[in-house]
């Protein structure tokens, strides 16, 4: 039988939250008694999270796991999910139980109401409260940088119609914002309100460093607004080089005094080193990211899939076209 909806879960060592999320995942769906599909994306664990999927699908023939041949990272893992989906609608959702599966069942309603893409947006952030700063200045810096309008505290739970899903197929970007490629394909969309939870057990997988990293991959992806930013600090200095040029012609020609200073020379020597590197490094950043587009490497390896016929299972060794 064809799903109805199908719910793409990537999932990085979480062996203790499969089991409770998927207890929430069928309680909430029964009460819209429609087909479904359950998509575990194993993104390379390292733990007992492969055999715990394994168990359940055991138990729940819906549910169905597509393992990765190592860690390719949480982008990646969506995008398997995307590629080998049926449900005429598409679900995205984390696995450490902070999306709450009881939205679902409200997603869906604004979808059969005409909603081609409905997502959270999130009221309330149980995160720690310097985390919850960033992220909103976050949200605010890329609605404010993006050349297309990304909605604000809107991550990646989400429901899309499969027109939309169709539409990410298509786009074989190598560093993914979901958001905002889901924003960029359009169609309607409506936010609702979802409160984002605690992790249900153990730490977060992502870290500083992978935060960092999708926010980079959402400003560099989205905006040119950095190369723009150093053009503008090459005007800046070049206009502080020419009045301190115009002050030391005038005090030797005007007034007669020498200006003698290390202290000045030195700063304005470091001053305009700075400046060049911080355009190397923005310039690059996009250096780097035209070369990883240009080796059209695929996104993800499969190693194994579980529930699925073979002839669904999308290729593992050809890019994405």
């Amino acid at each position: 039988m064809t799903p109805e909806i199908s719910i793409i879960i990537p999932v990085f060592n979480e062996e203790a939250n499969i089991s409770p999320l998927c207890e929430r995942i069928r309680q909430s769906m029964d009460t819209l008694a429609l087909p479904i599909e359950v998509i575990f994306v194993d993104d390379g664990s390292t733990d007992g999270t492969s055999e715990r999927l394994r168990q359940l699908r055991r138990e729940w023939p819906a549910l169905r796991v597509l393992r990765l041949s190592r860690r390719f990272g949480h982008a990646a893992a969506i995008a398997a999910g995307l590629d080998i989906a049926g449900g005429r609608a598409v679900v995205l959702m984390d696995g450490d139980l902070q999306d709450a599966p009881e939205a679902i069942p409200d997603f869906v309603r604004h979808w059969r109401n005409g909603a081609d893409v409905v997502y959270a947006v999130r009221a309330s952030r149980a995160e720690a409260p310097l985390f919850r700063w960033f992220a909103r200045r976050f949200y605010r810096l890329m609605s404010a940088l993006a050349g297309i309008p990304i909605p604000r505290d809107a991550g990646t739970f989400s429901l899309m119609d499969h027109r939309v899903v169709e539409a990410l197929r298509r786009m074989p970007e190598q560093h993914r914002y979901f958001p905002g490629l889901r924003a960029f394909a359009g169609f309607r969309a409506v936010g609702v309100p979802v409160d984002r939870a605690e992790r249900a057990s153990g730490r977060s997988r992502v870290g500083r460093r992978g935060w960092i990293r999708l926010a980079c991959d959402g400003i560099f992806s989205f905006s040119s607004a950095p190369l723009r930013l150093v053009t503008l600090l090459g005007f800046v200095a070049a206009v502080l080089a020419l009045s301190v040029l115009a002050t030391v012609l005038y005090k030797k020609w005007v007034t007669g005094e020498a200006i003698t200073g290390w202290a000045s020379t030195m700063t304005a020597i470091l001053f305009m080193g700075a400046v060049q590197l911080i355009t190397l490094g923005i310039v690059g950043e996009y250096i780097g990211r035209i070369y990883d587009e240009v080796k059209r490497r695929p996104l993800y390896i499969v190693a194994e899939h579980i529930g699925f016929e073979s002839e669904d299972v999308p290729s593992p060794s050809c890019p994405r076209e």
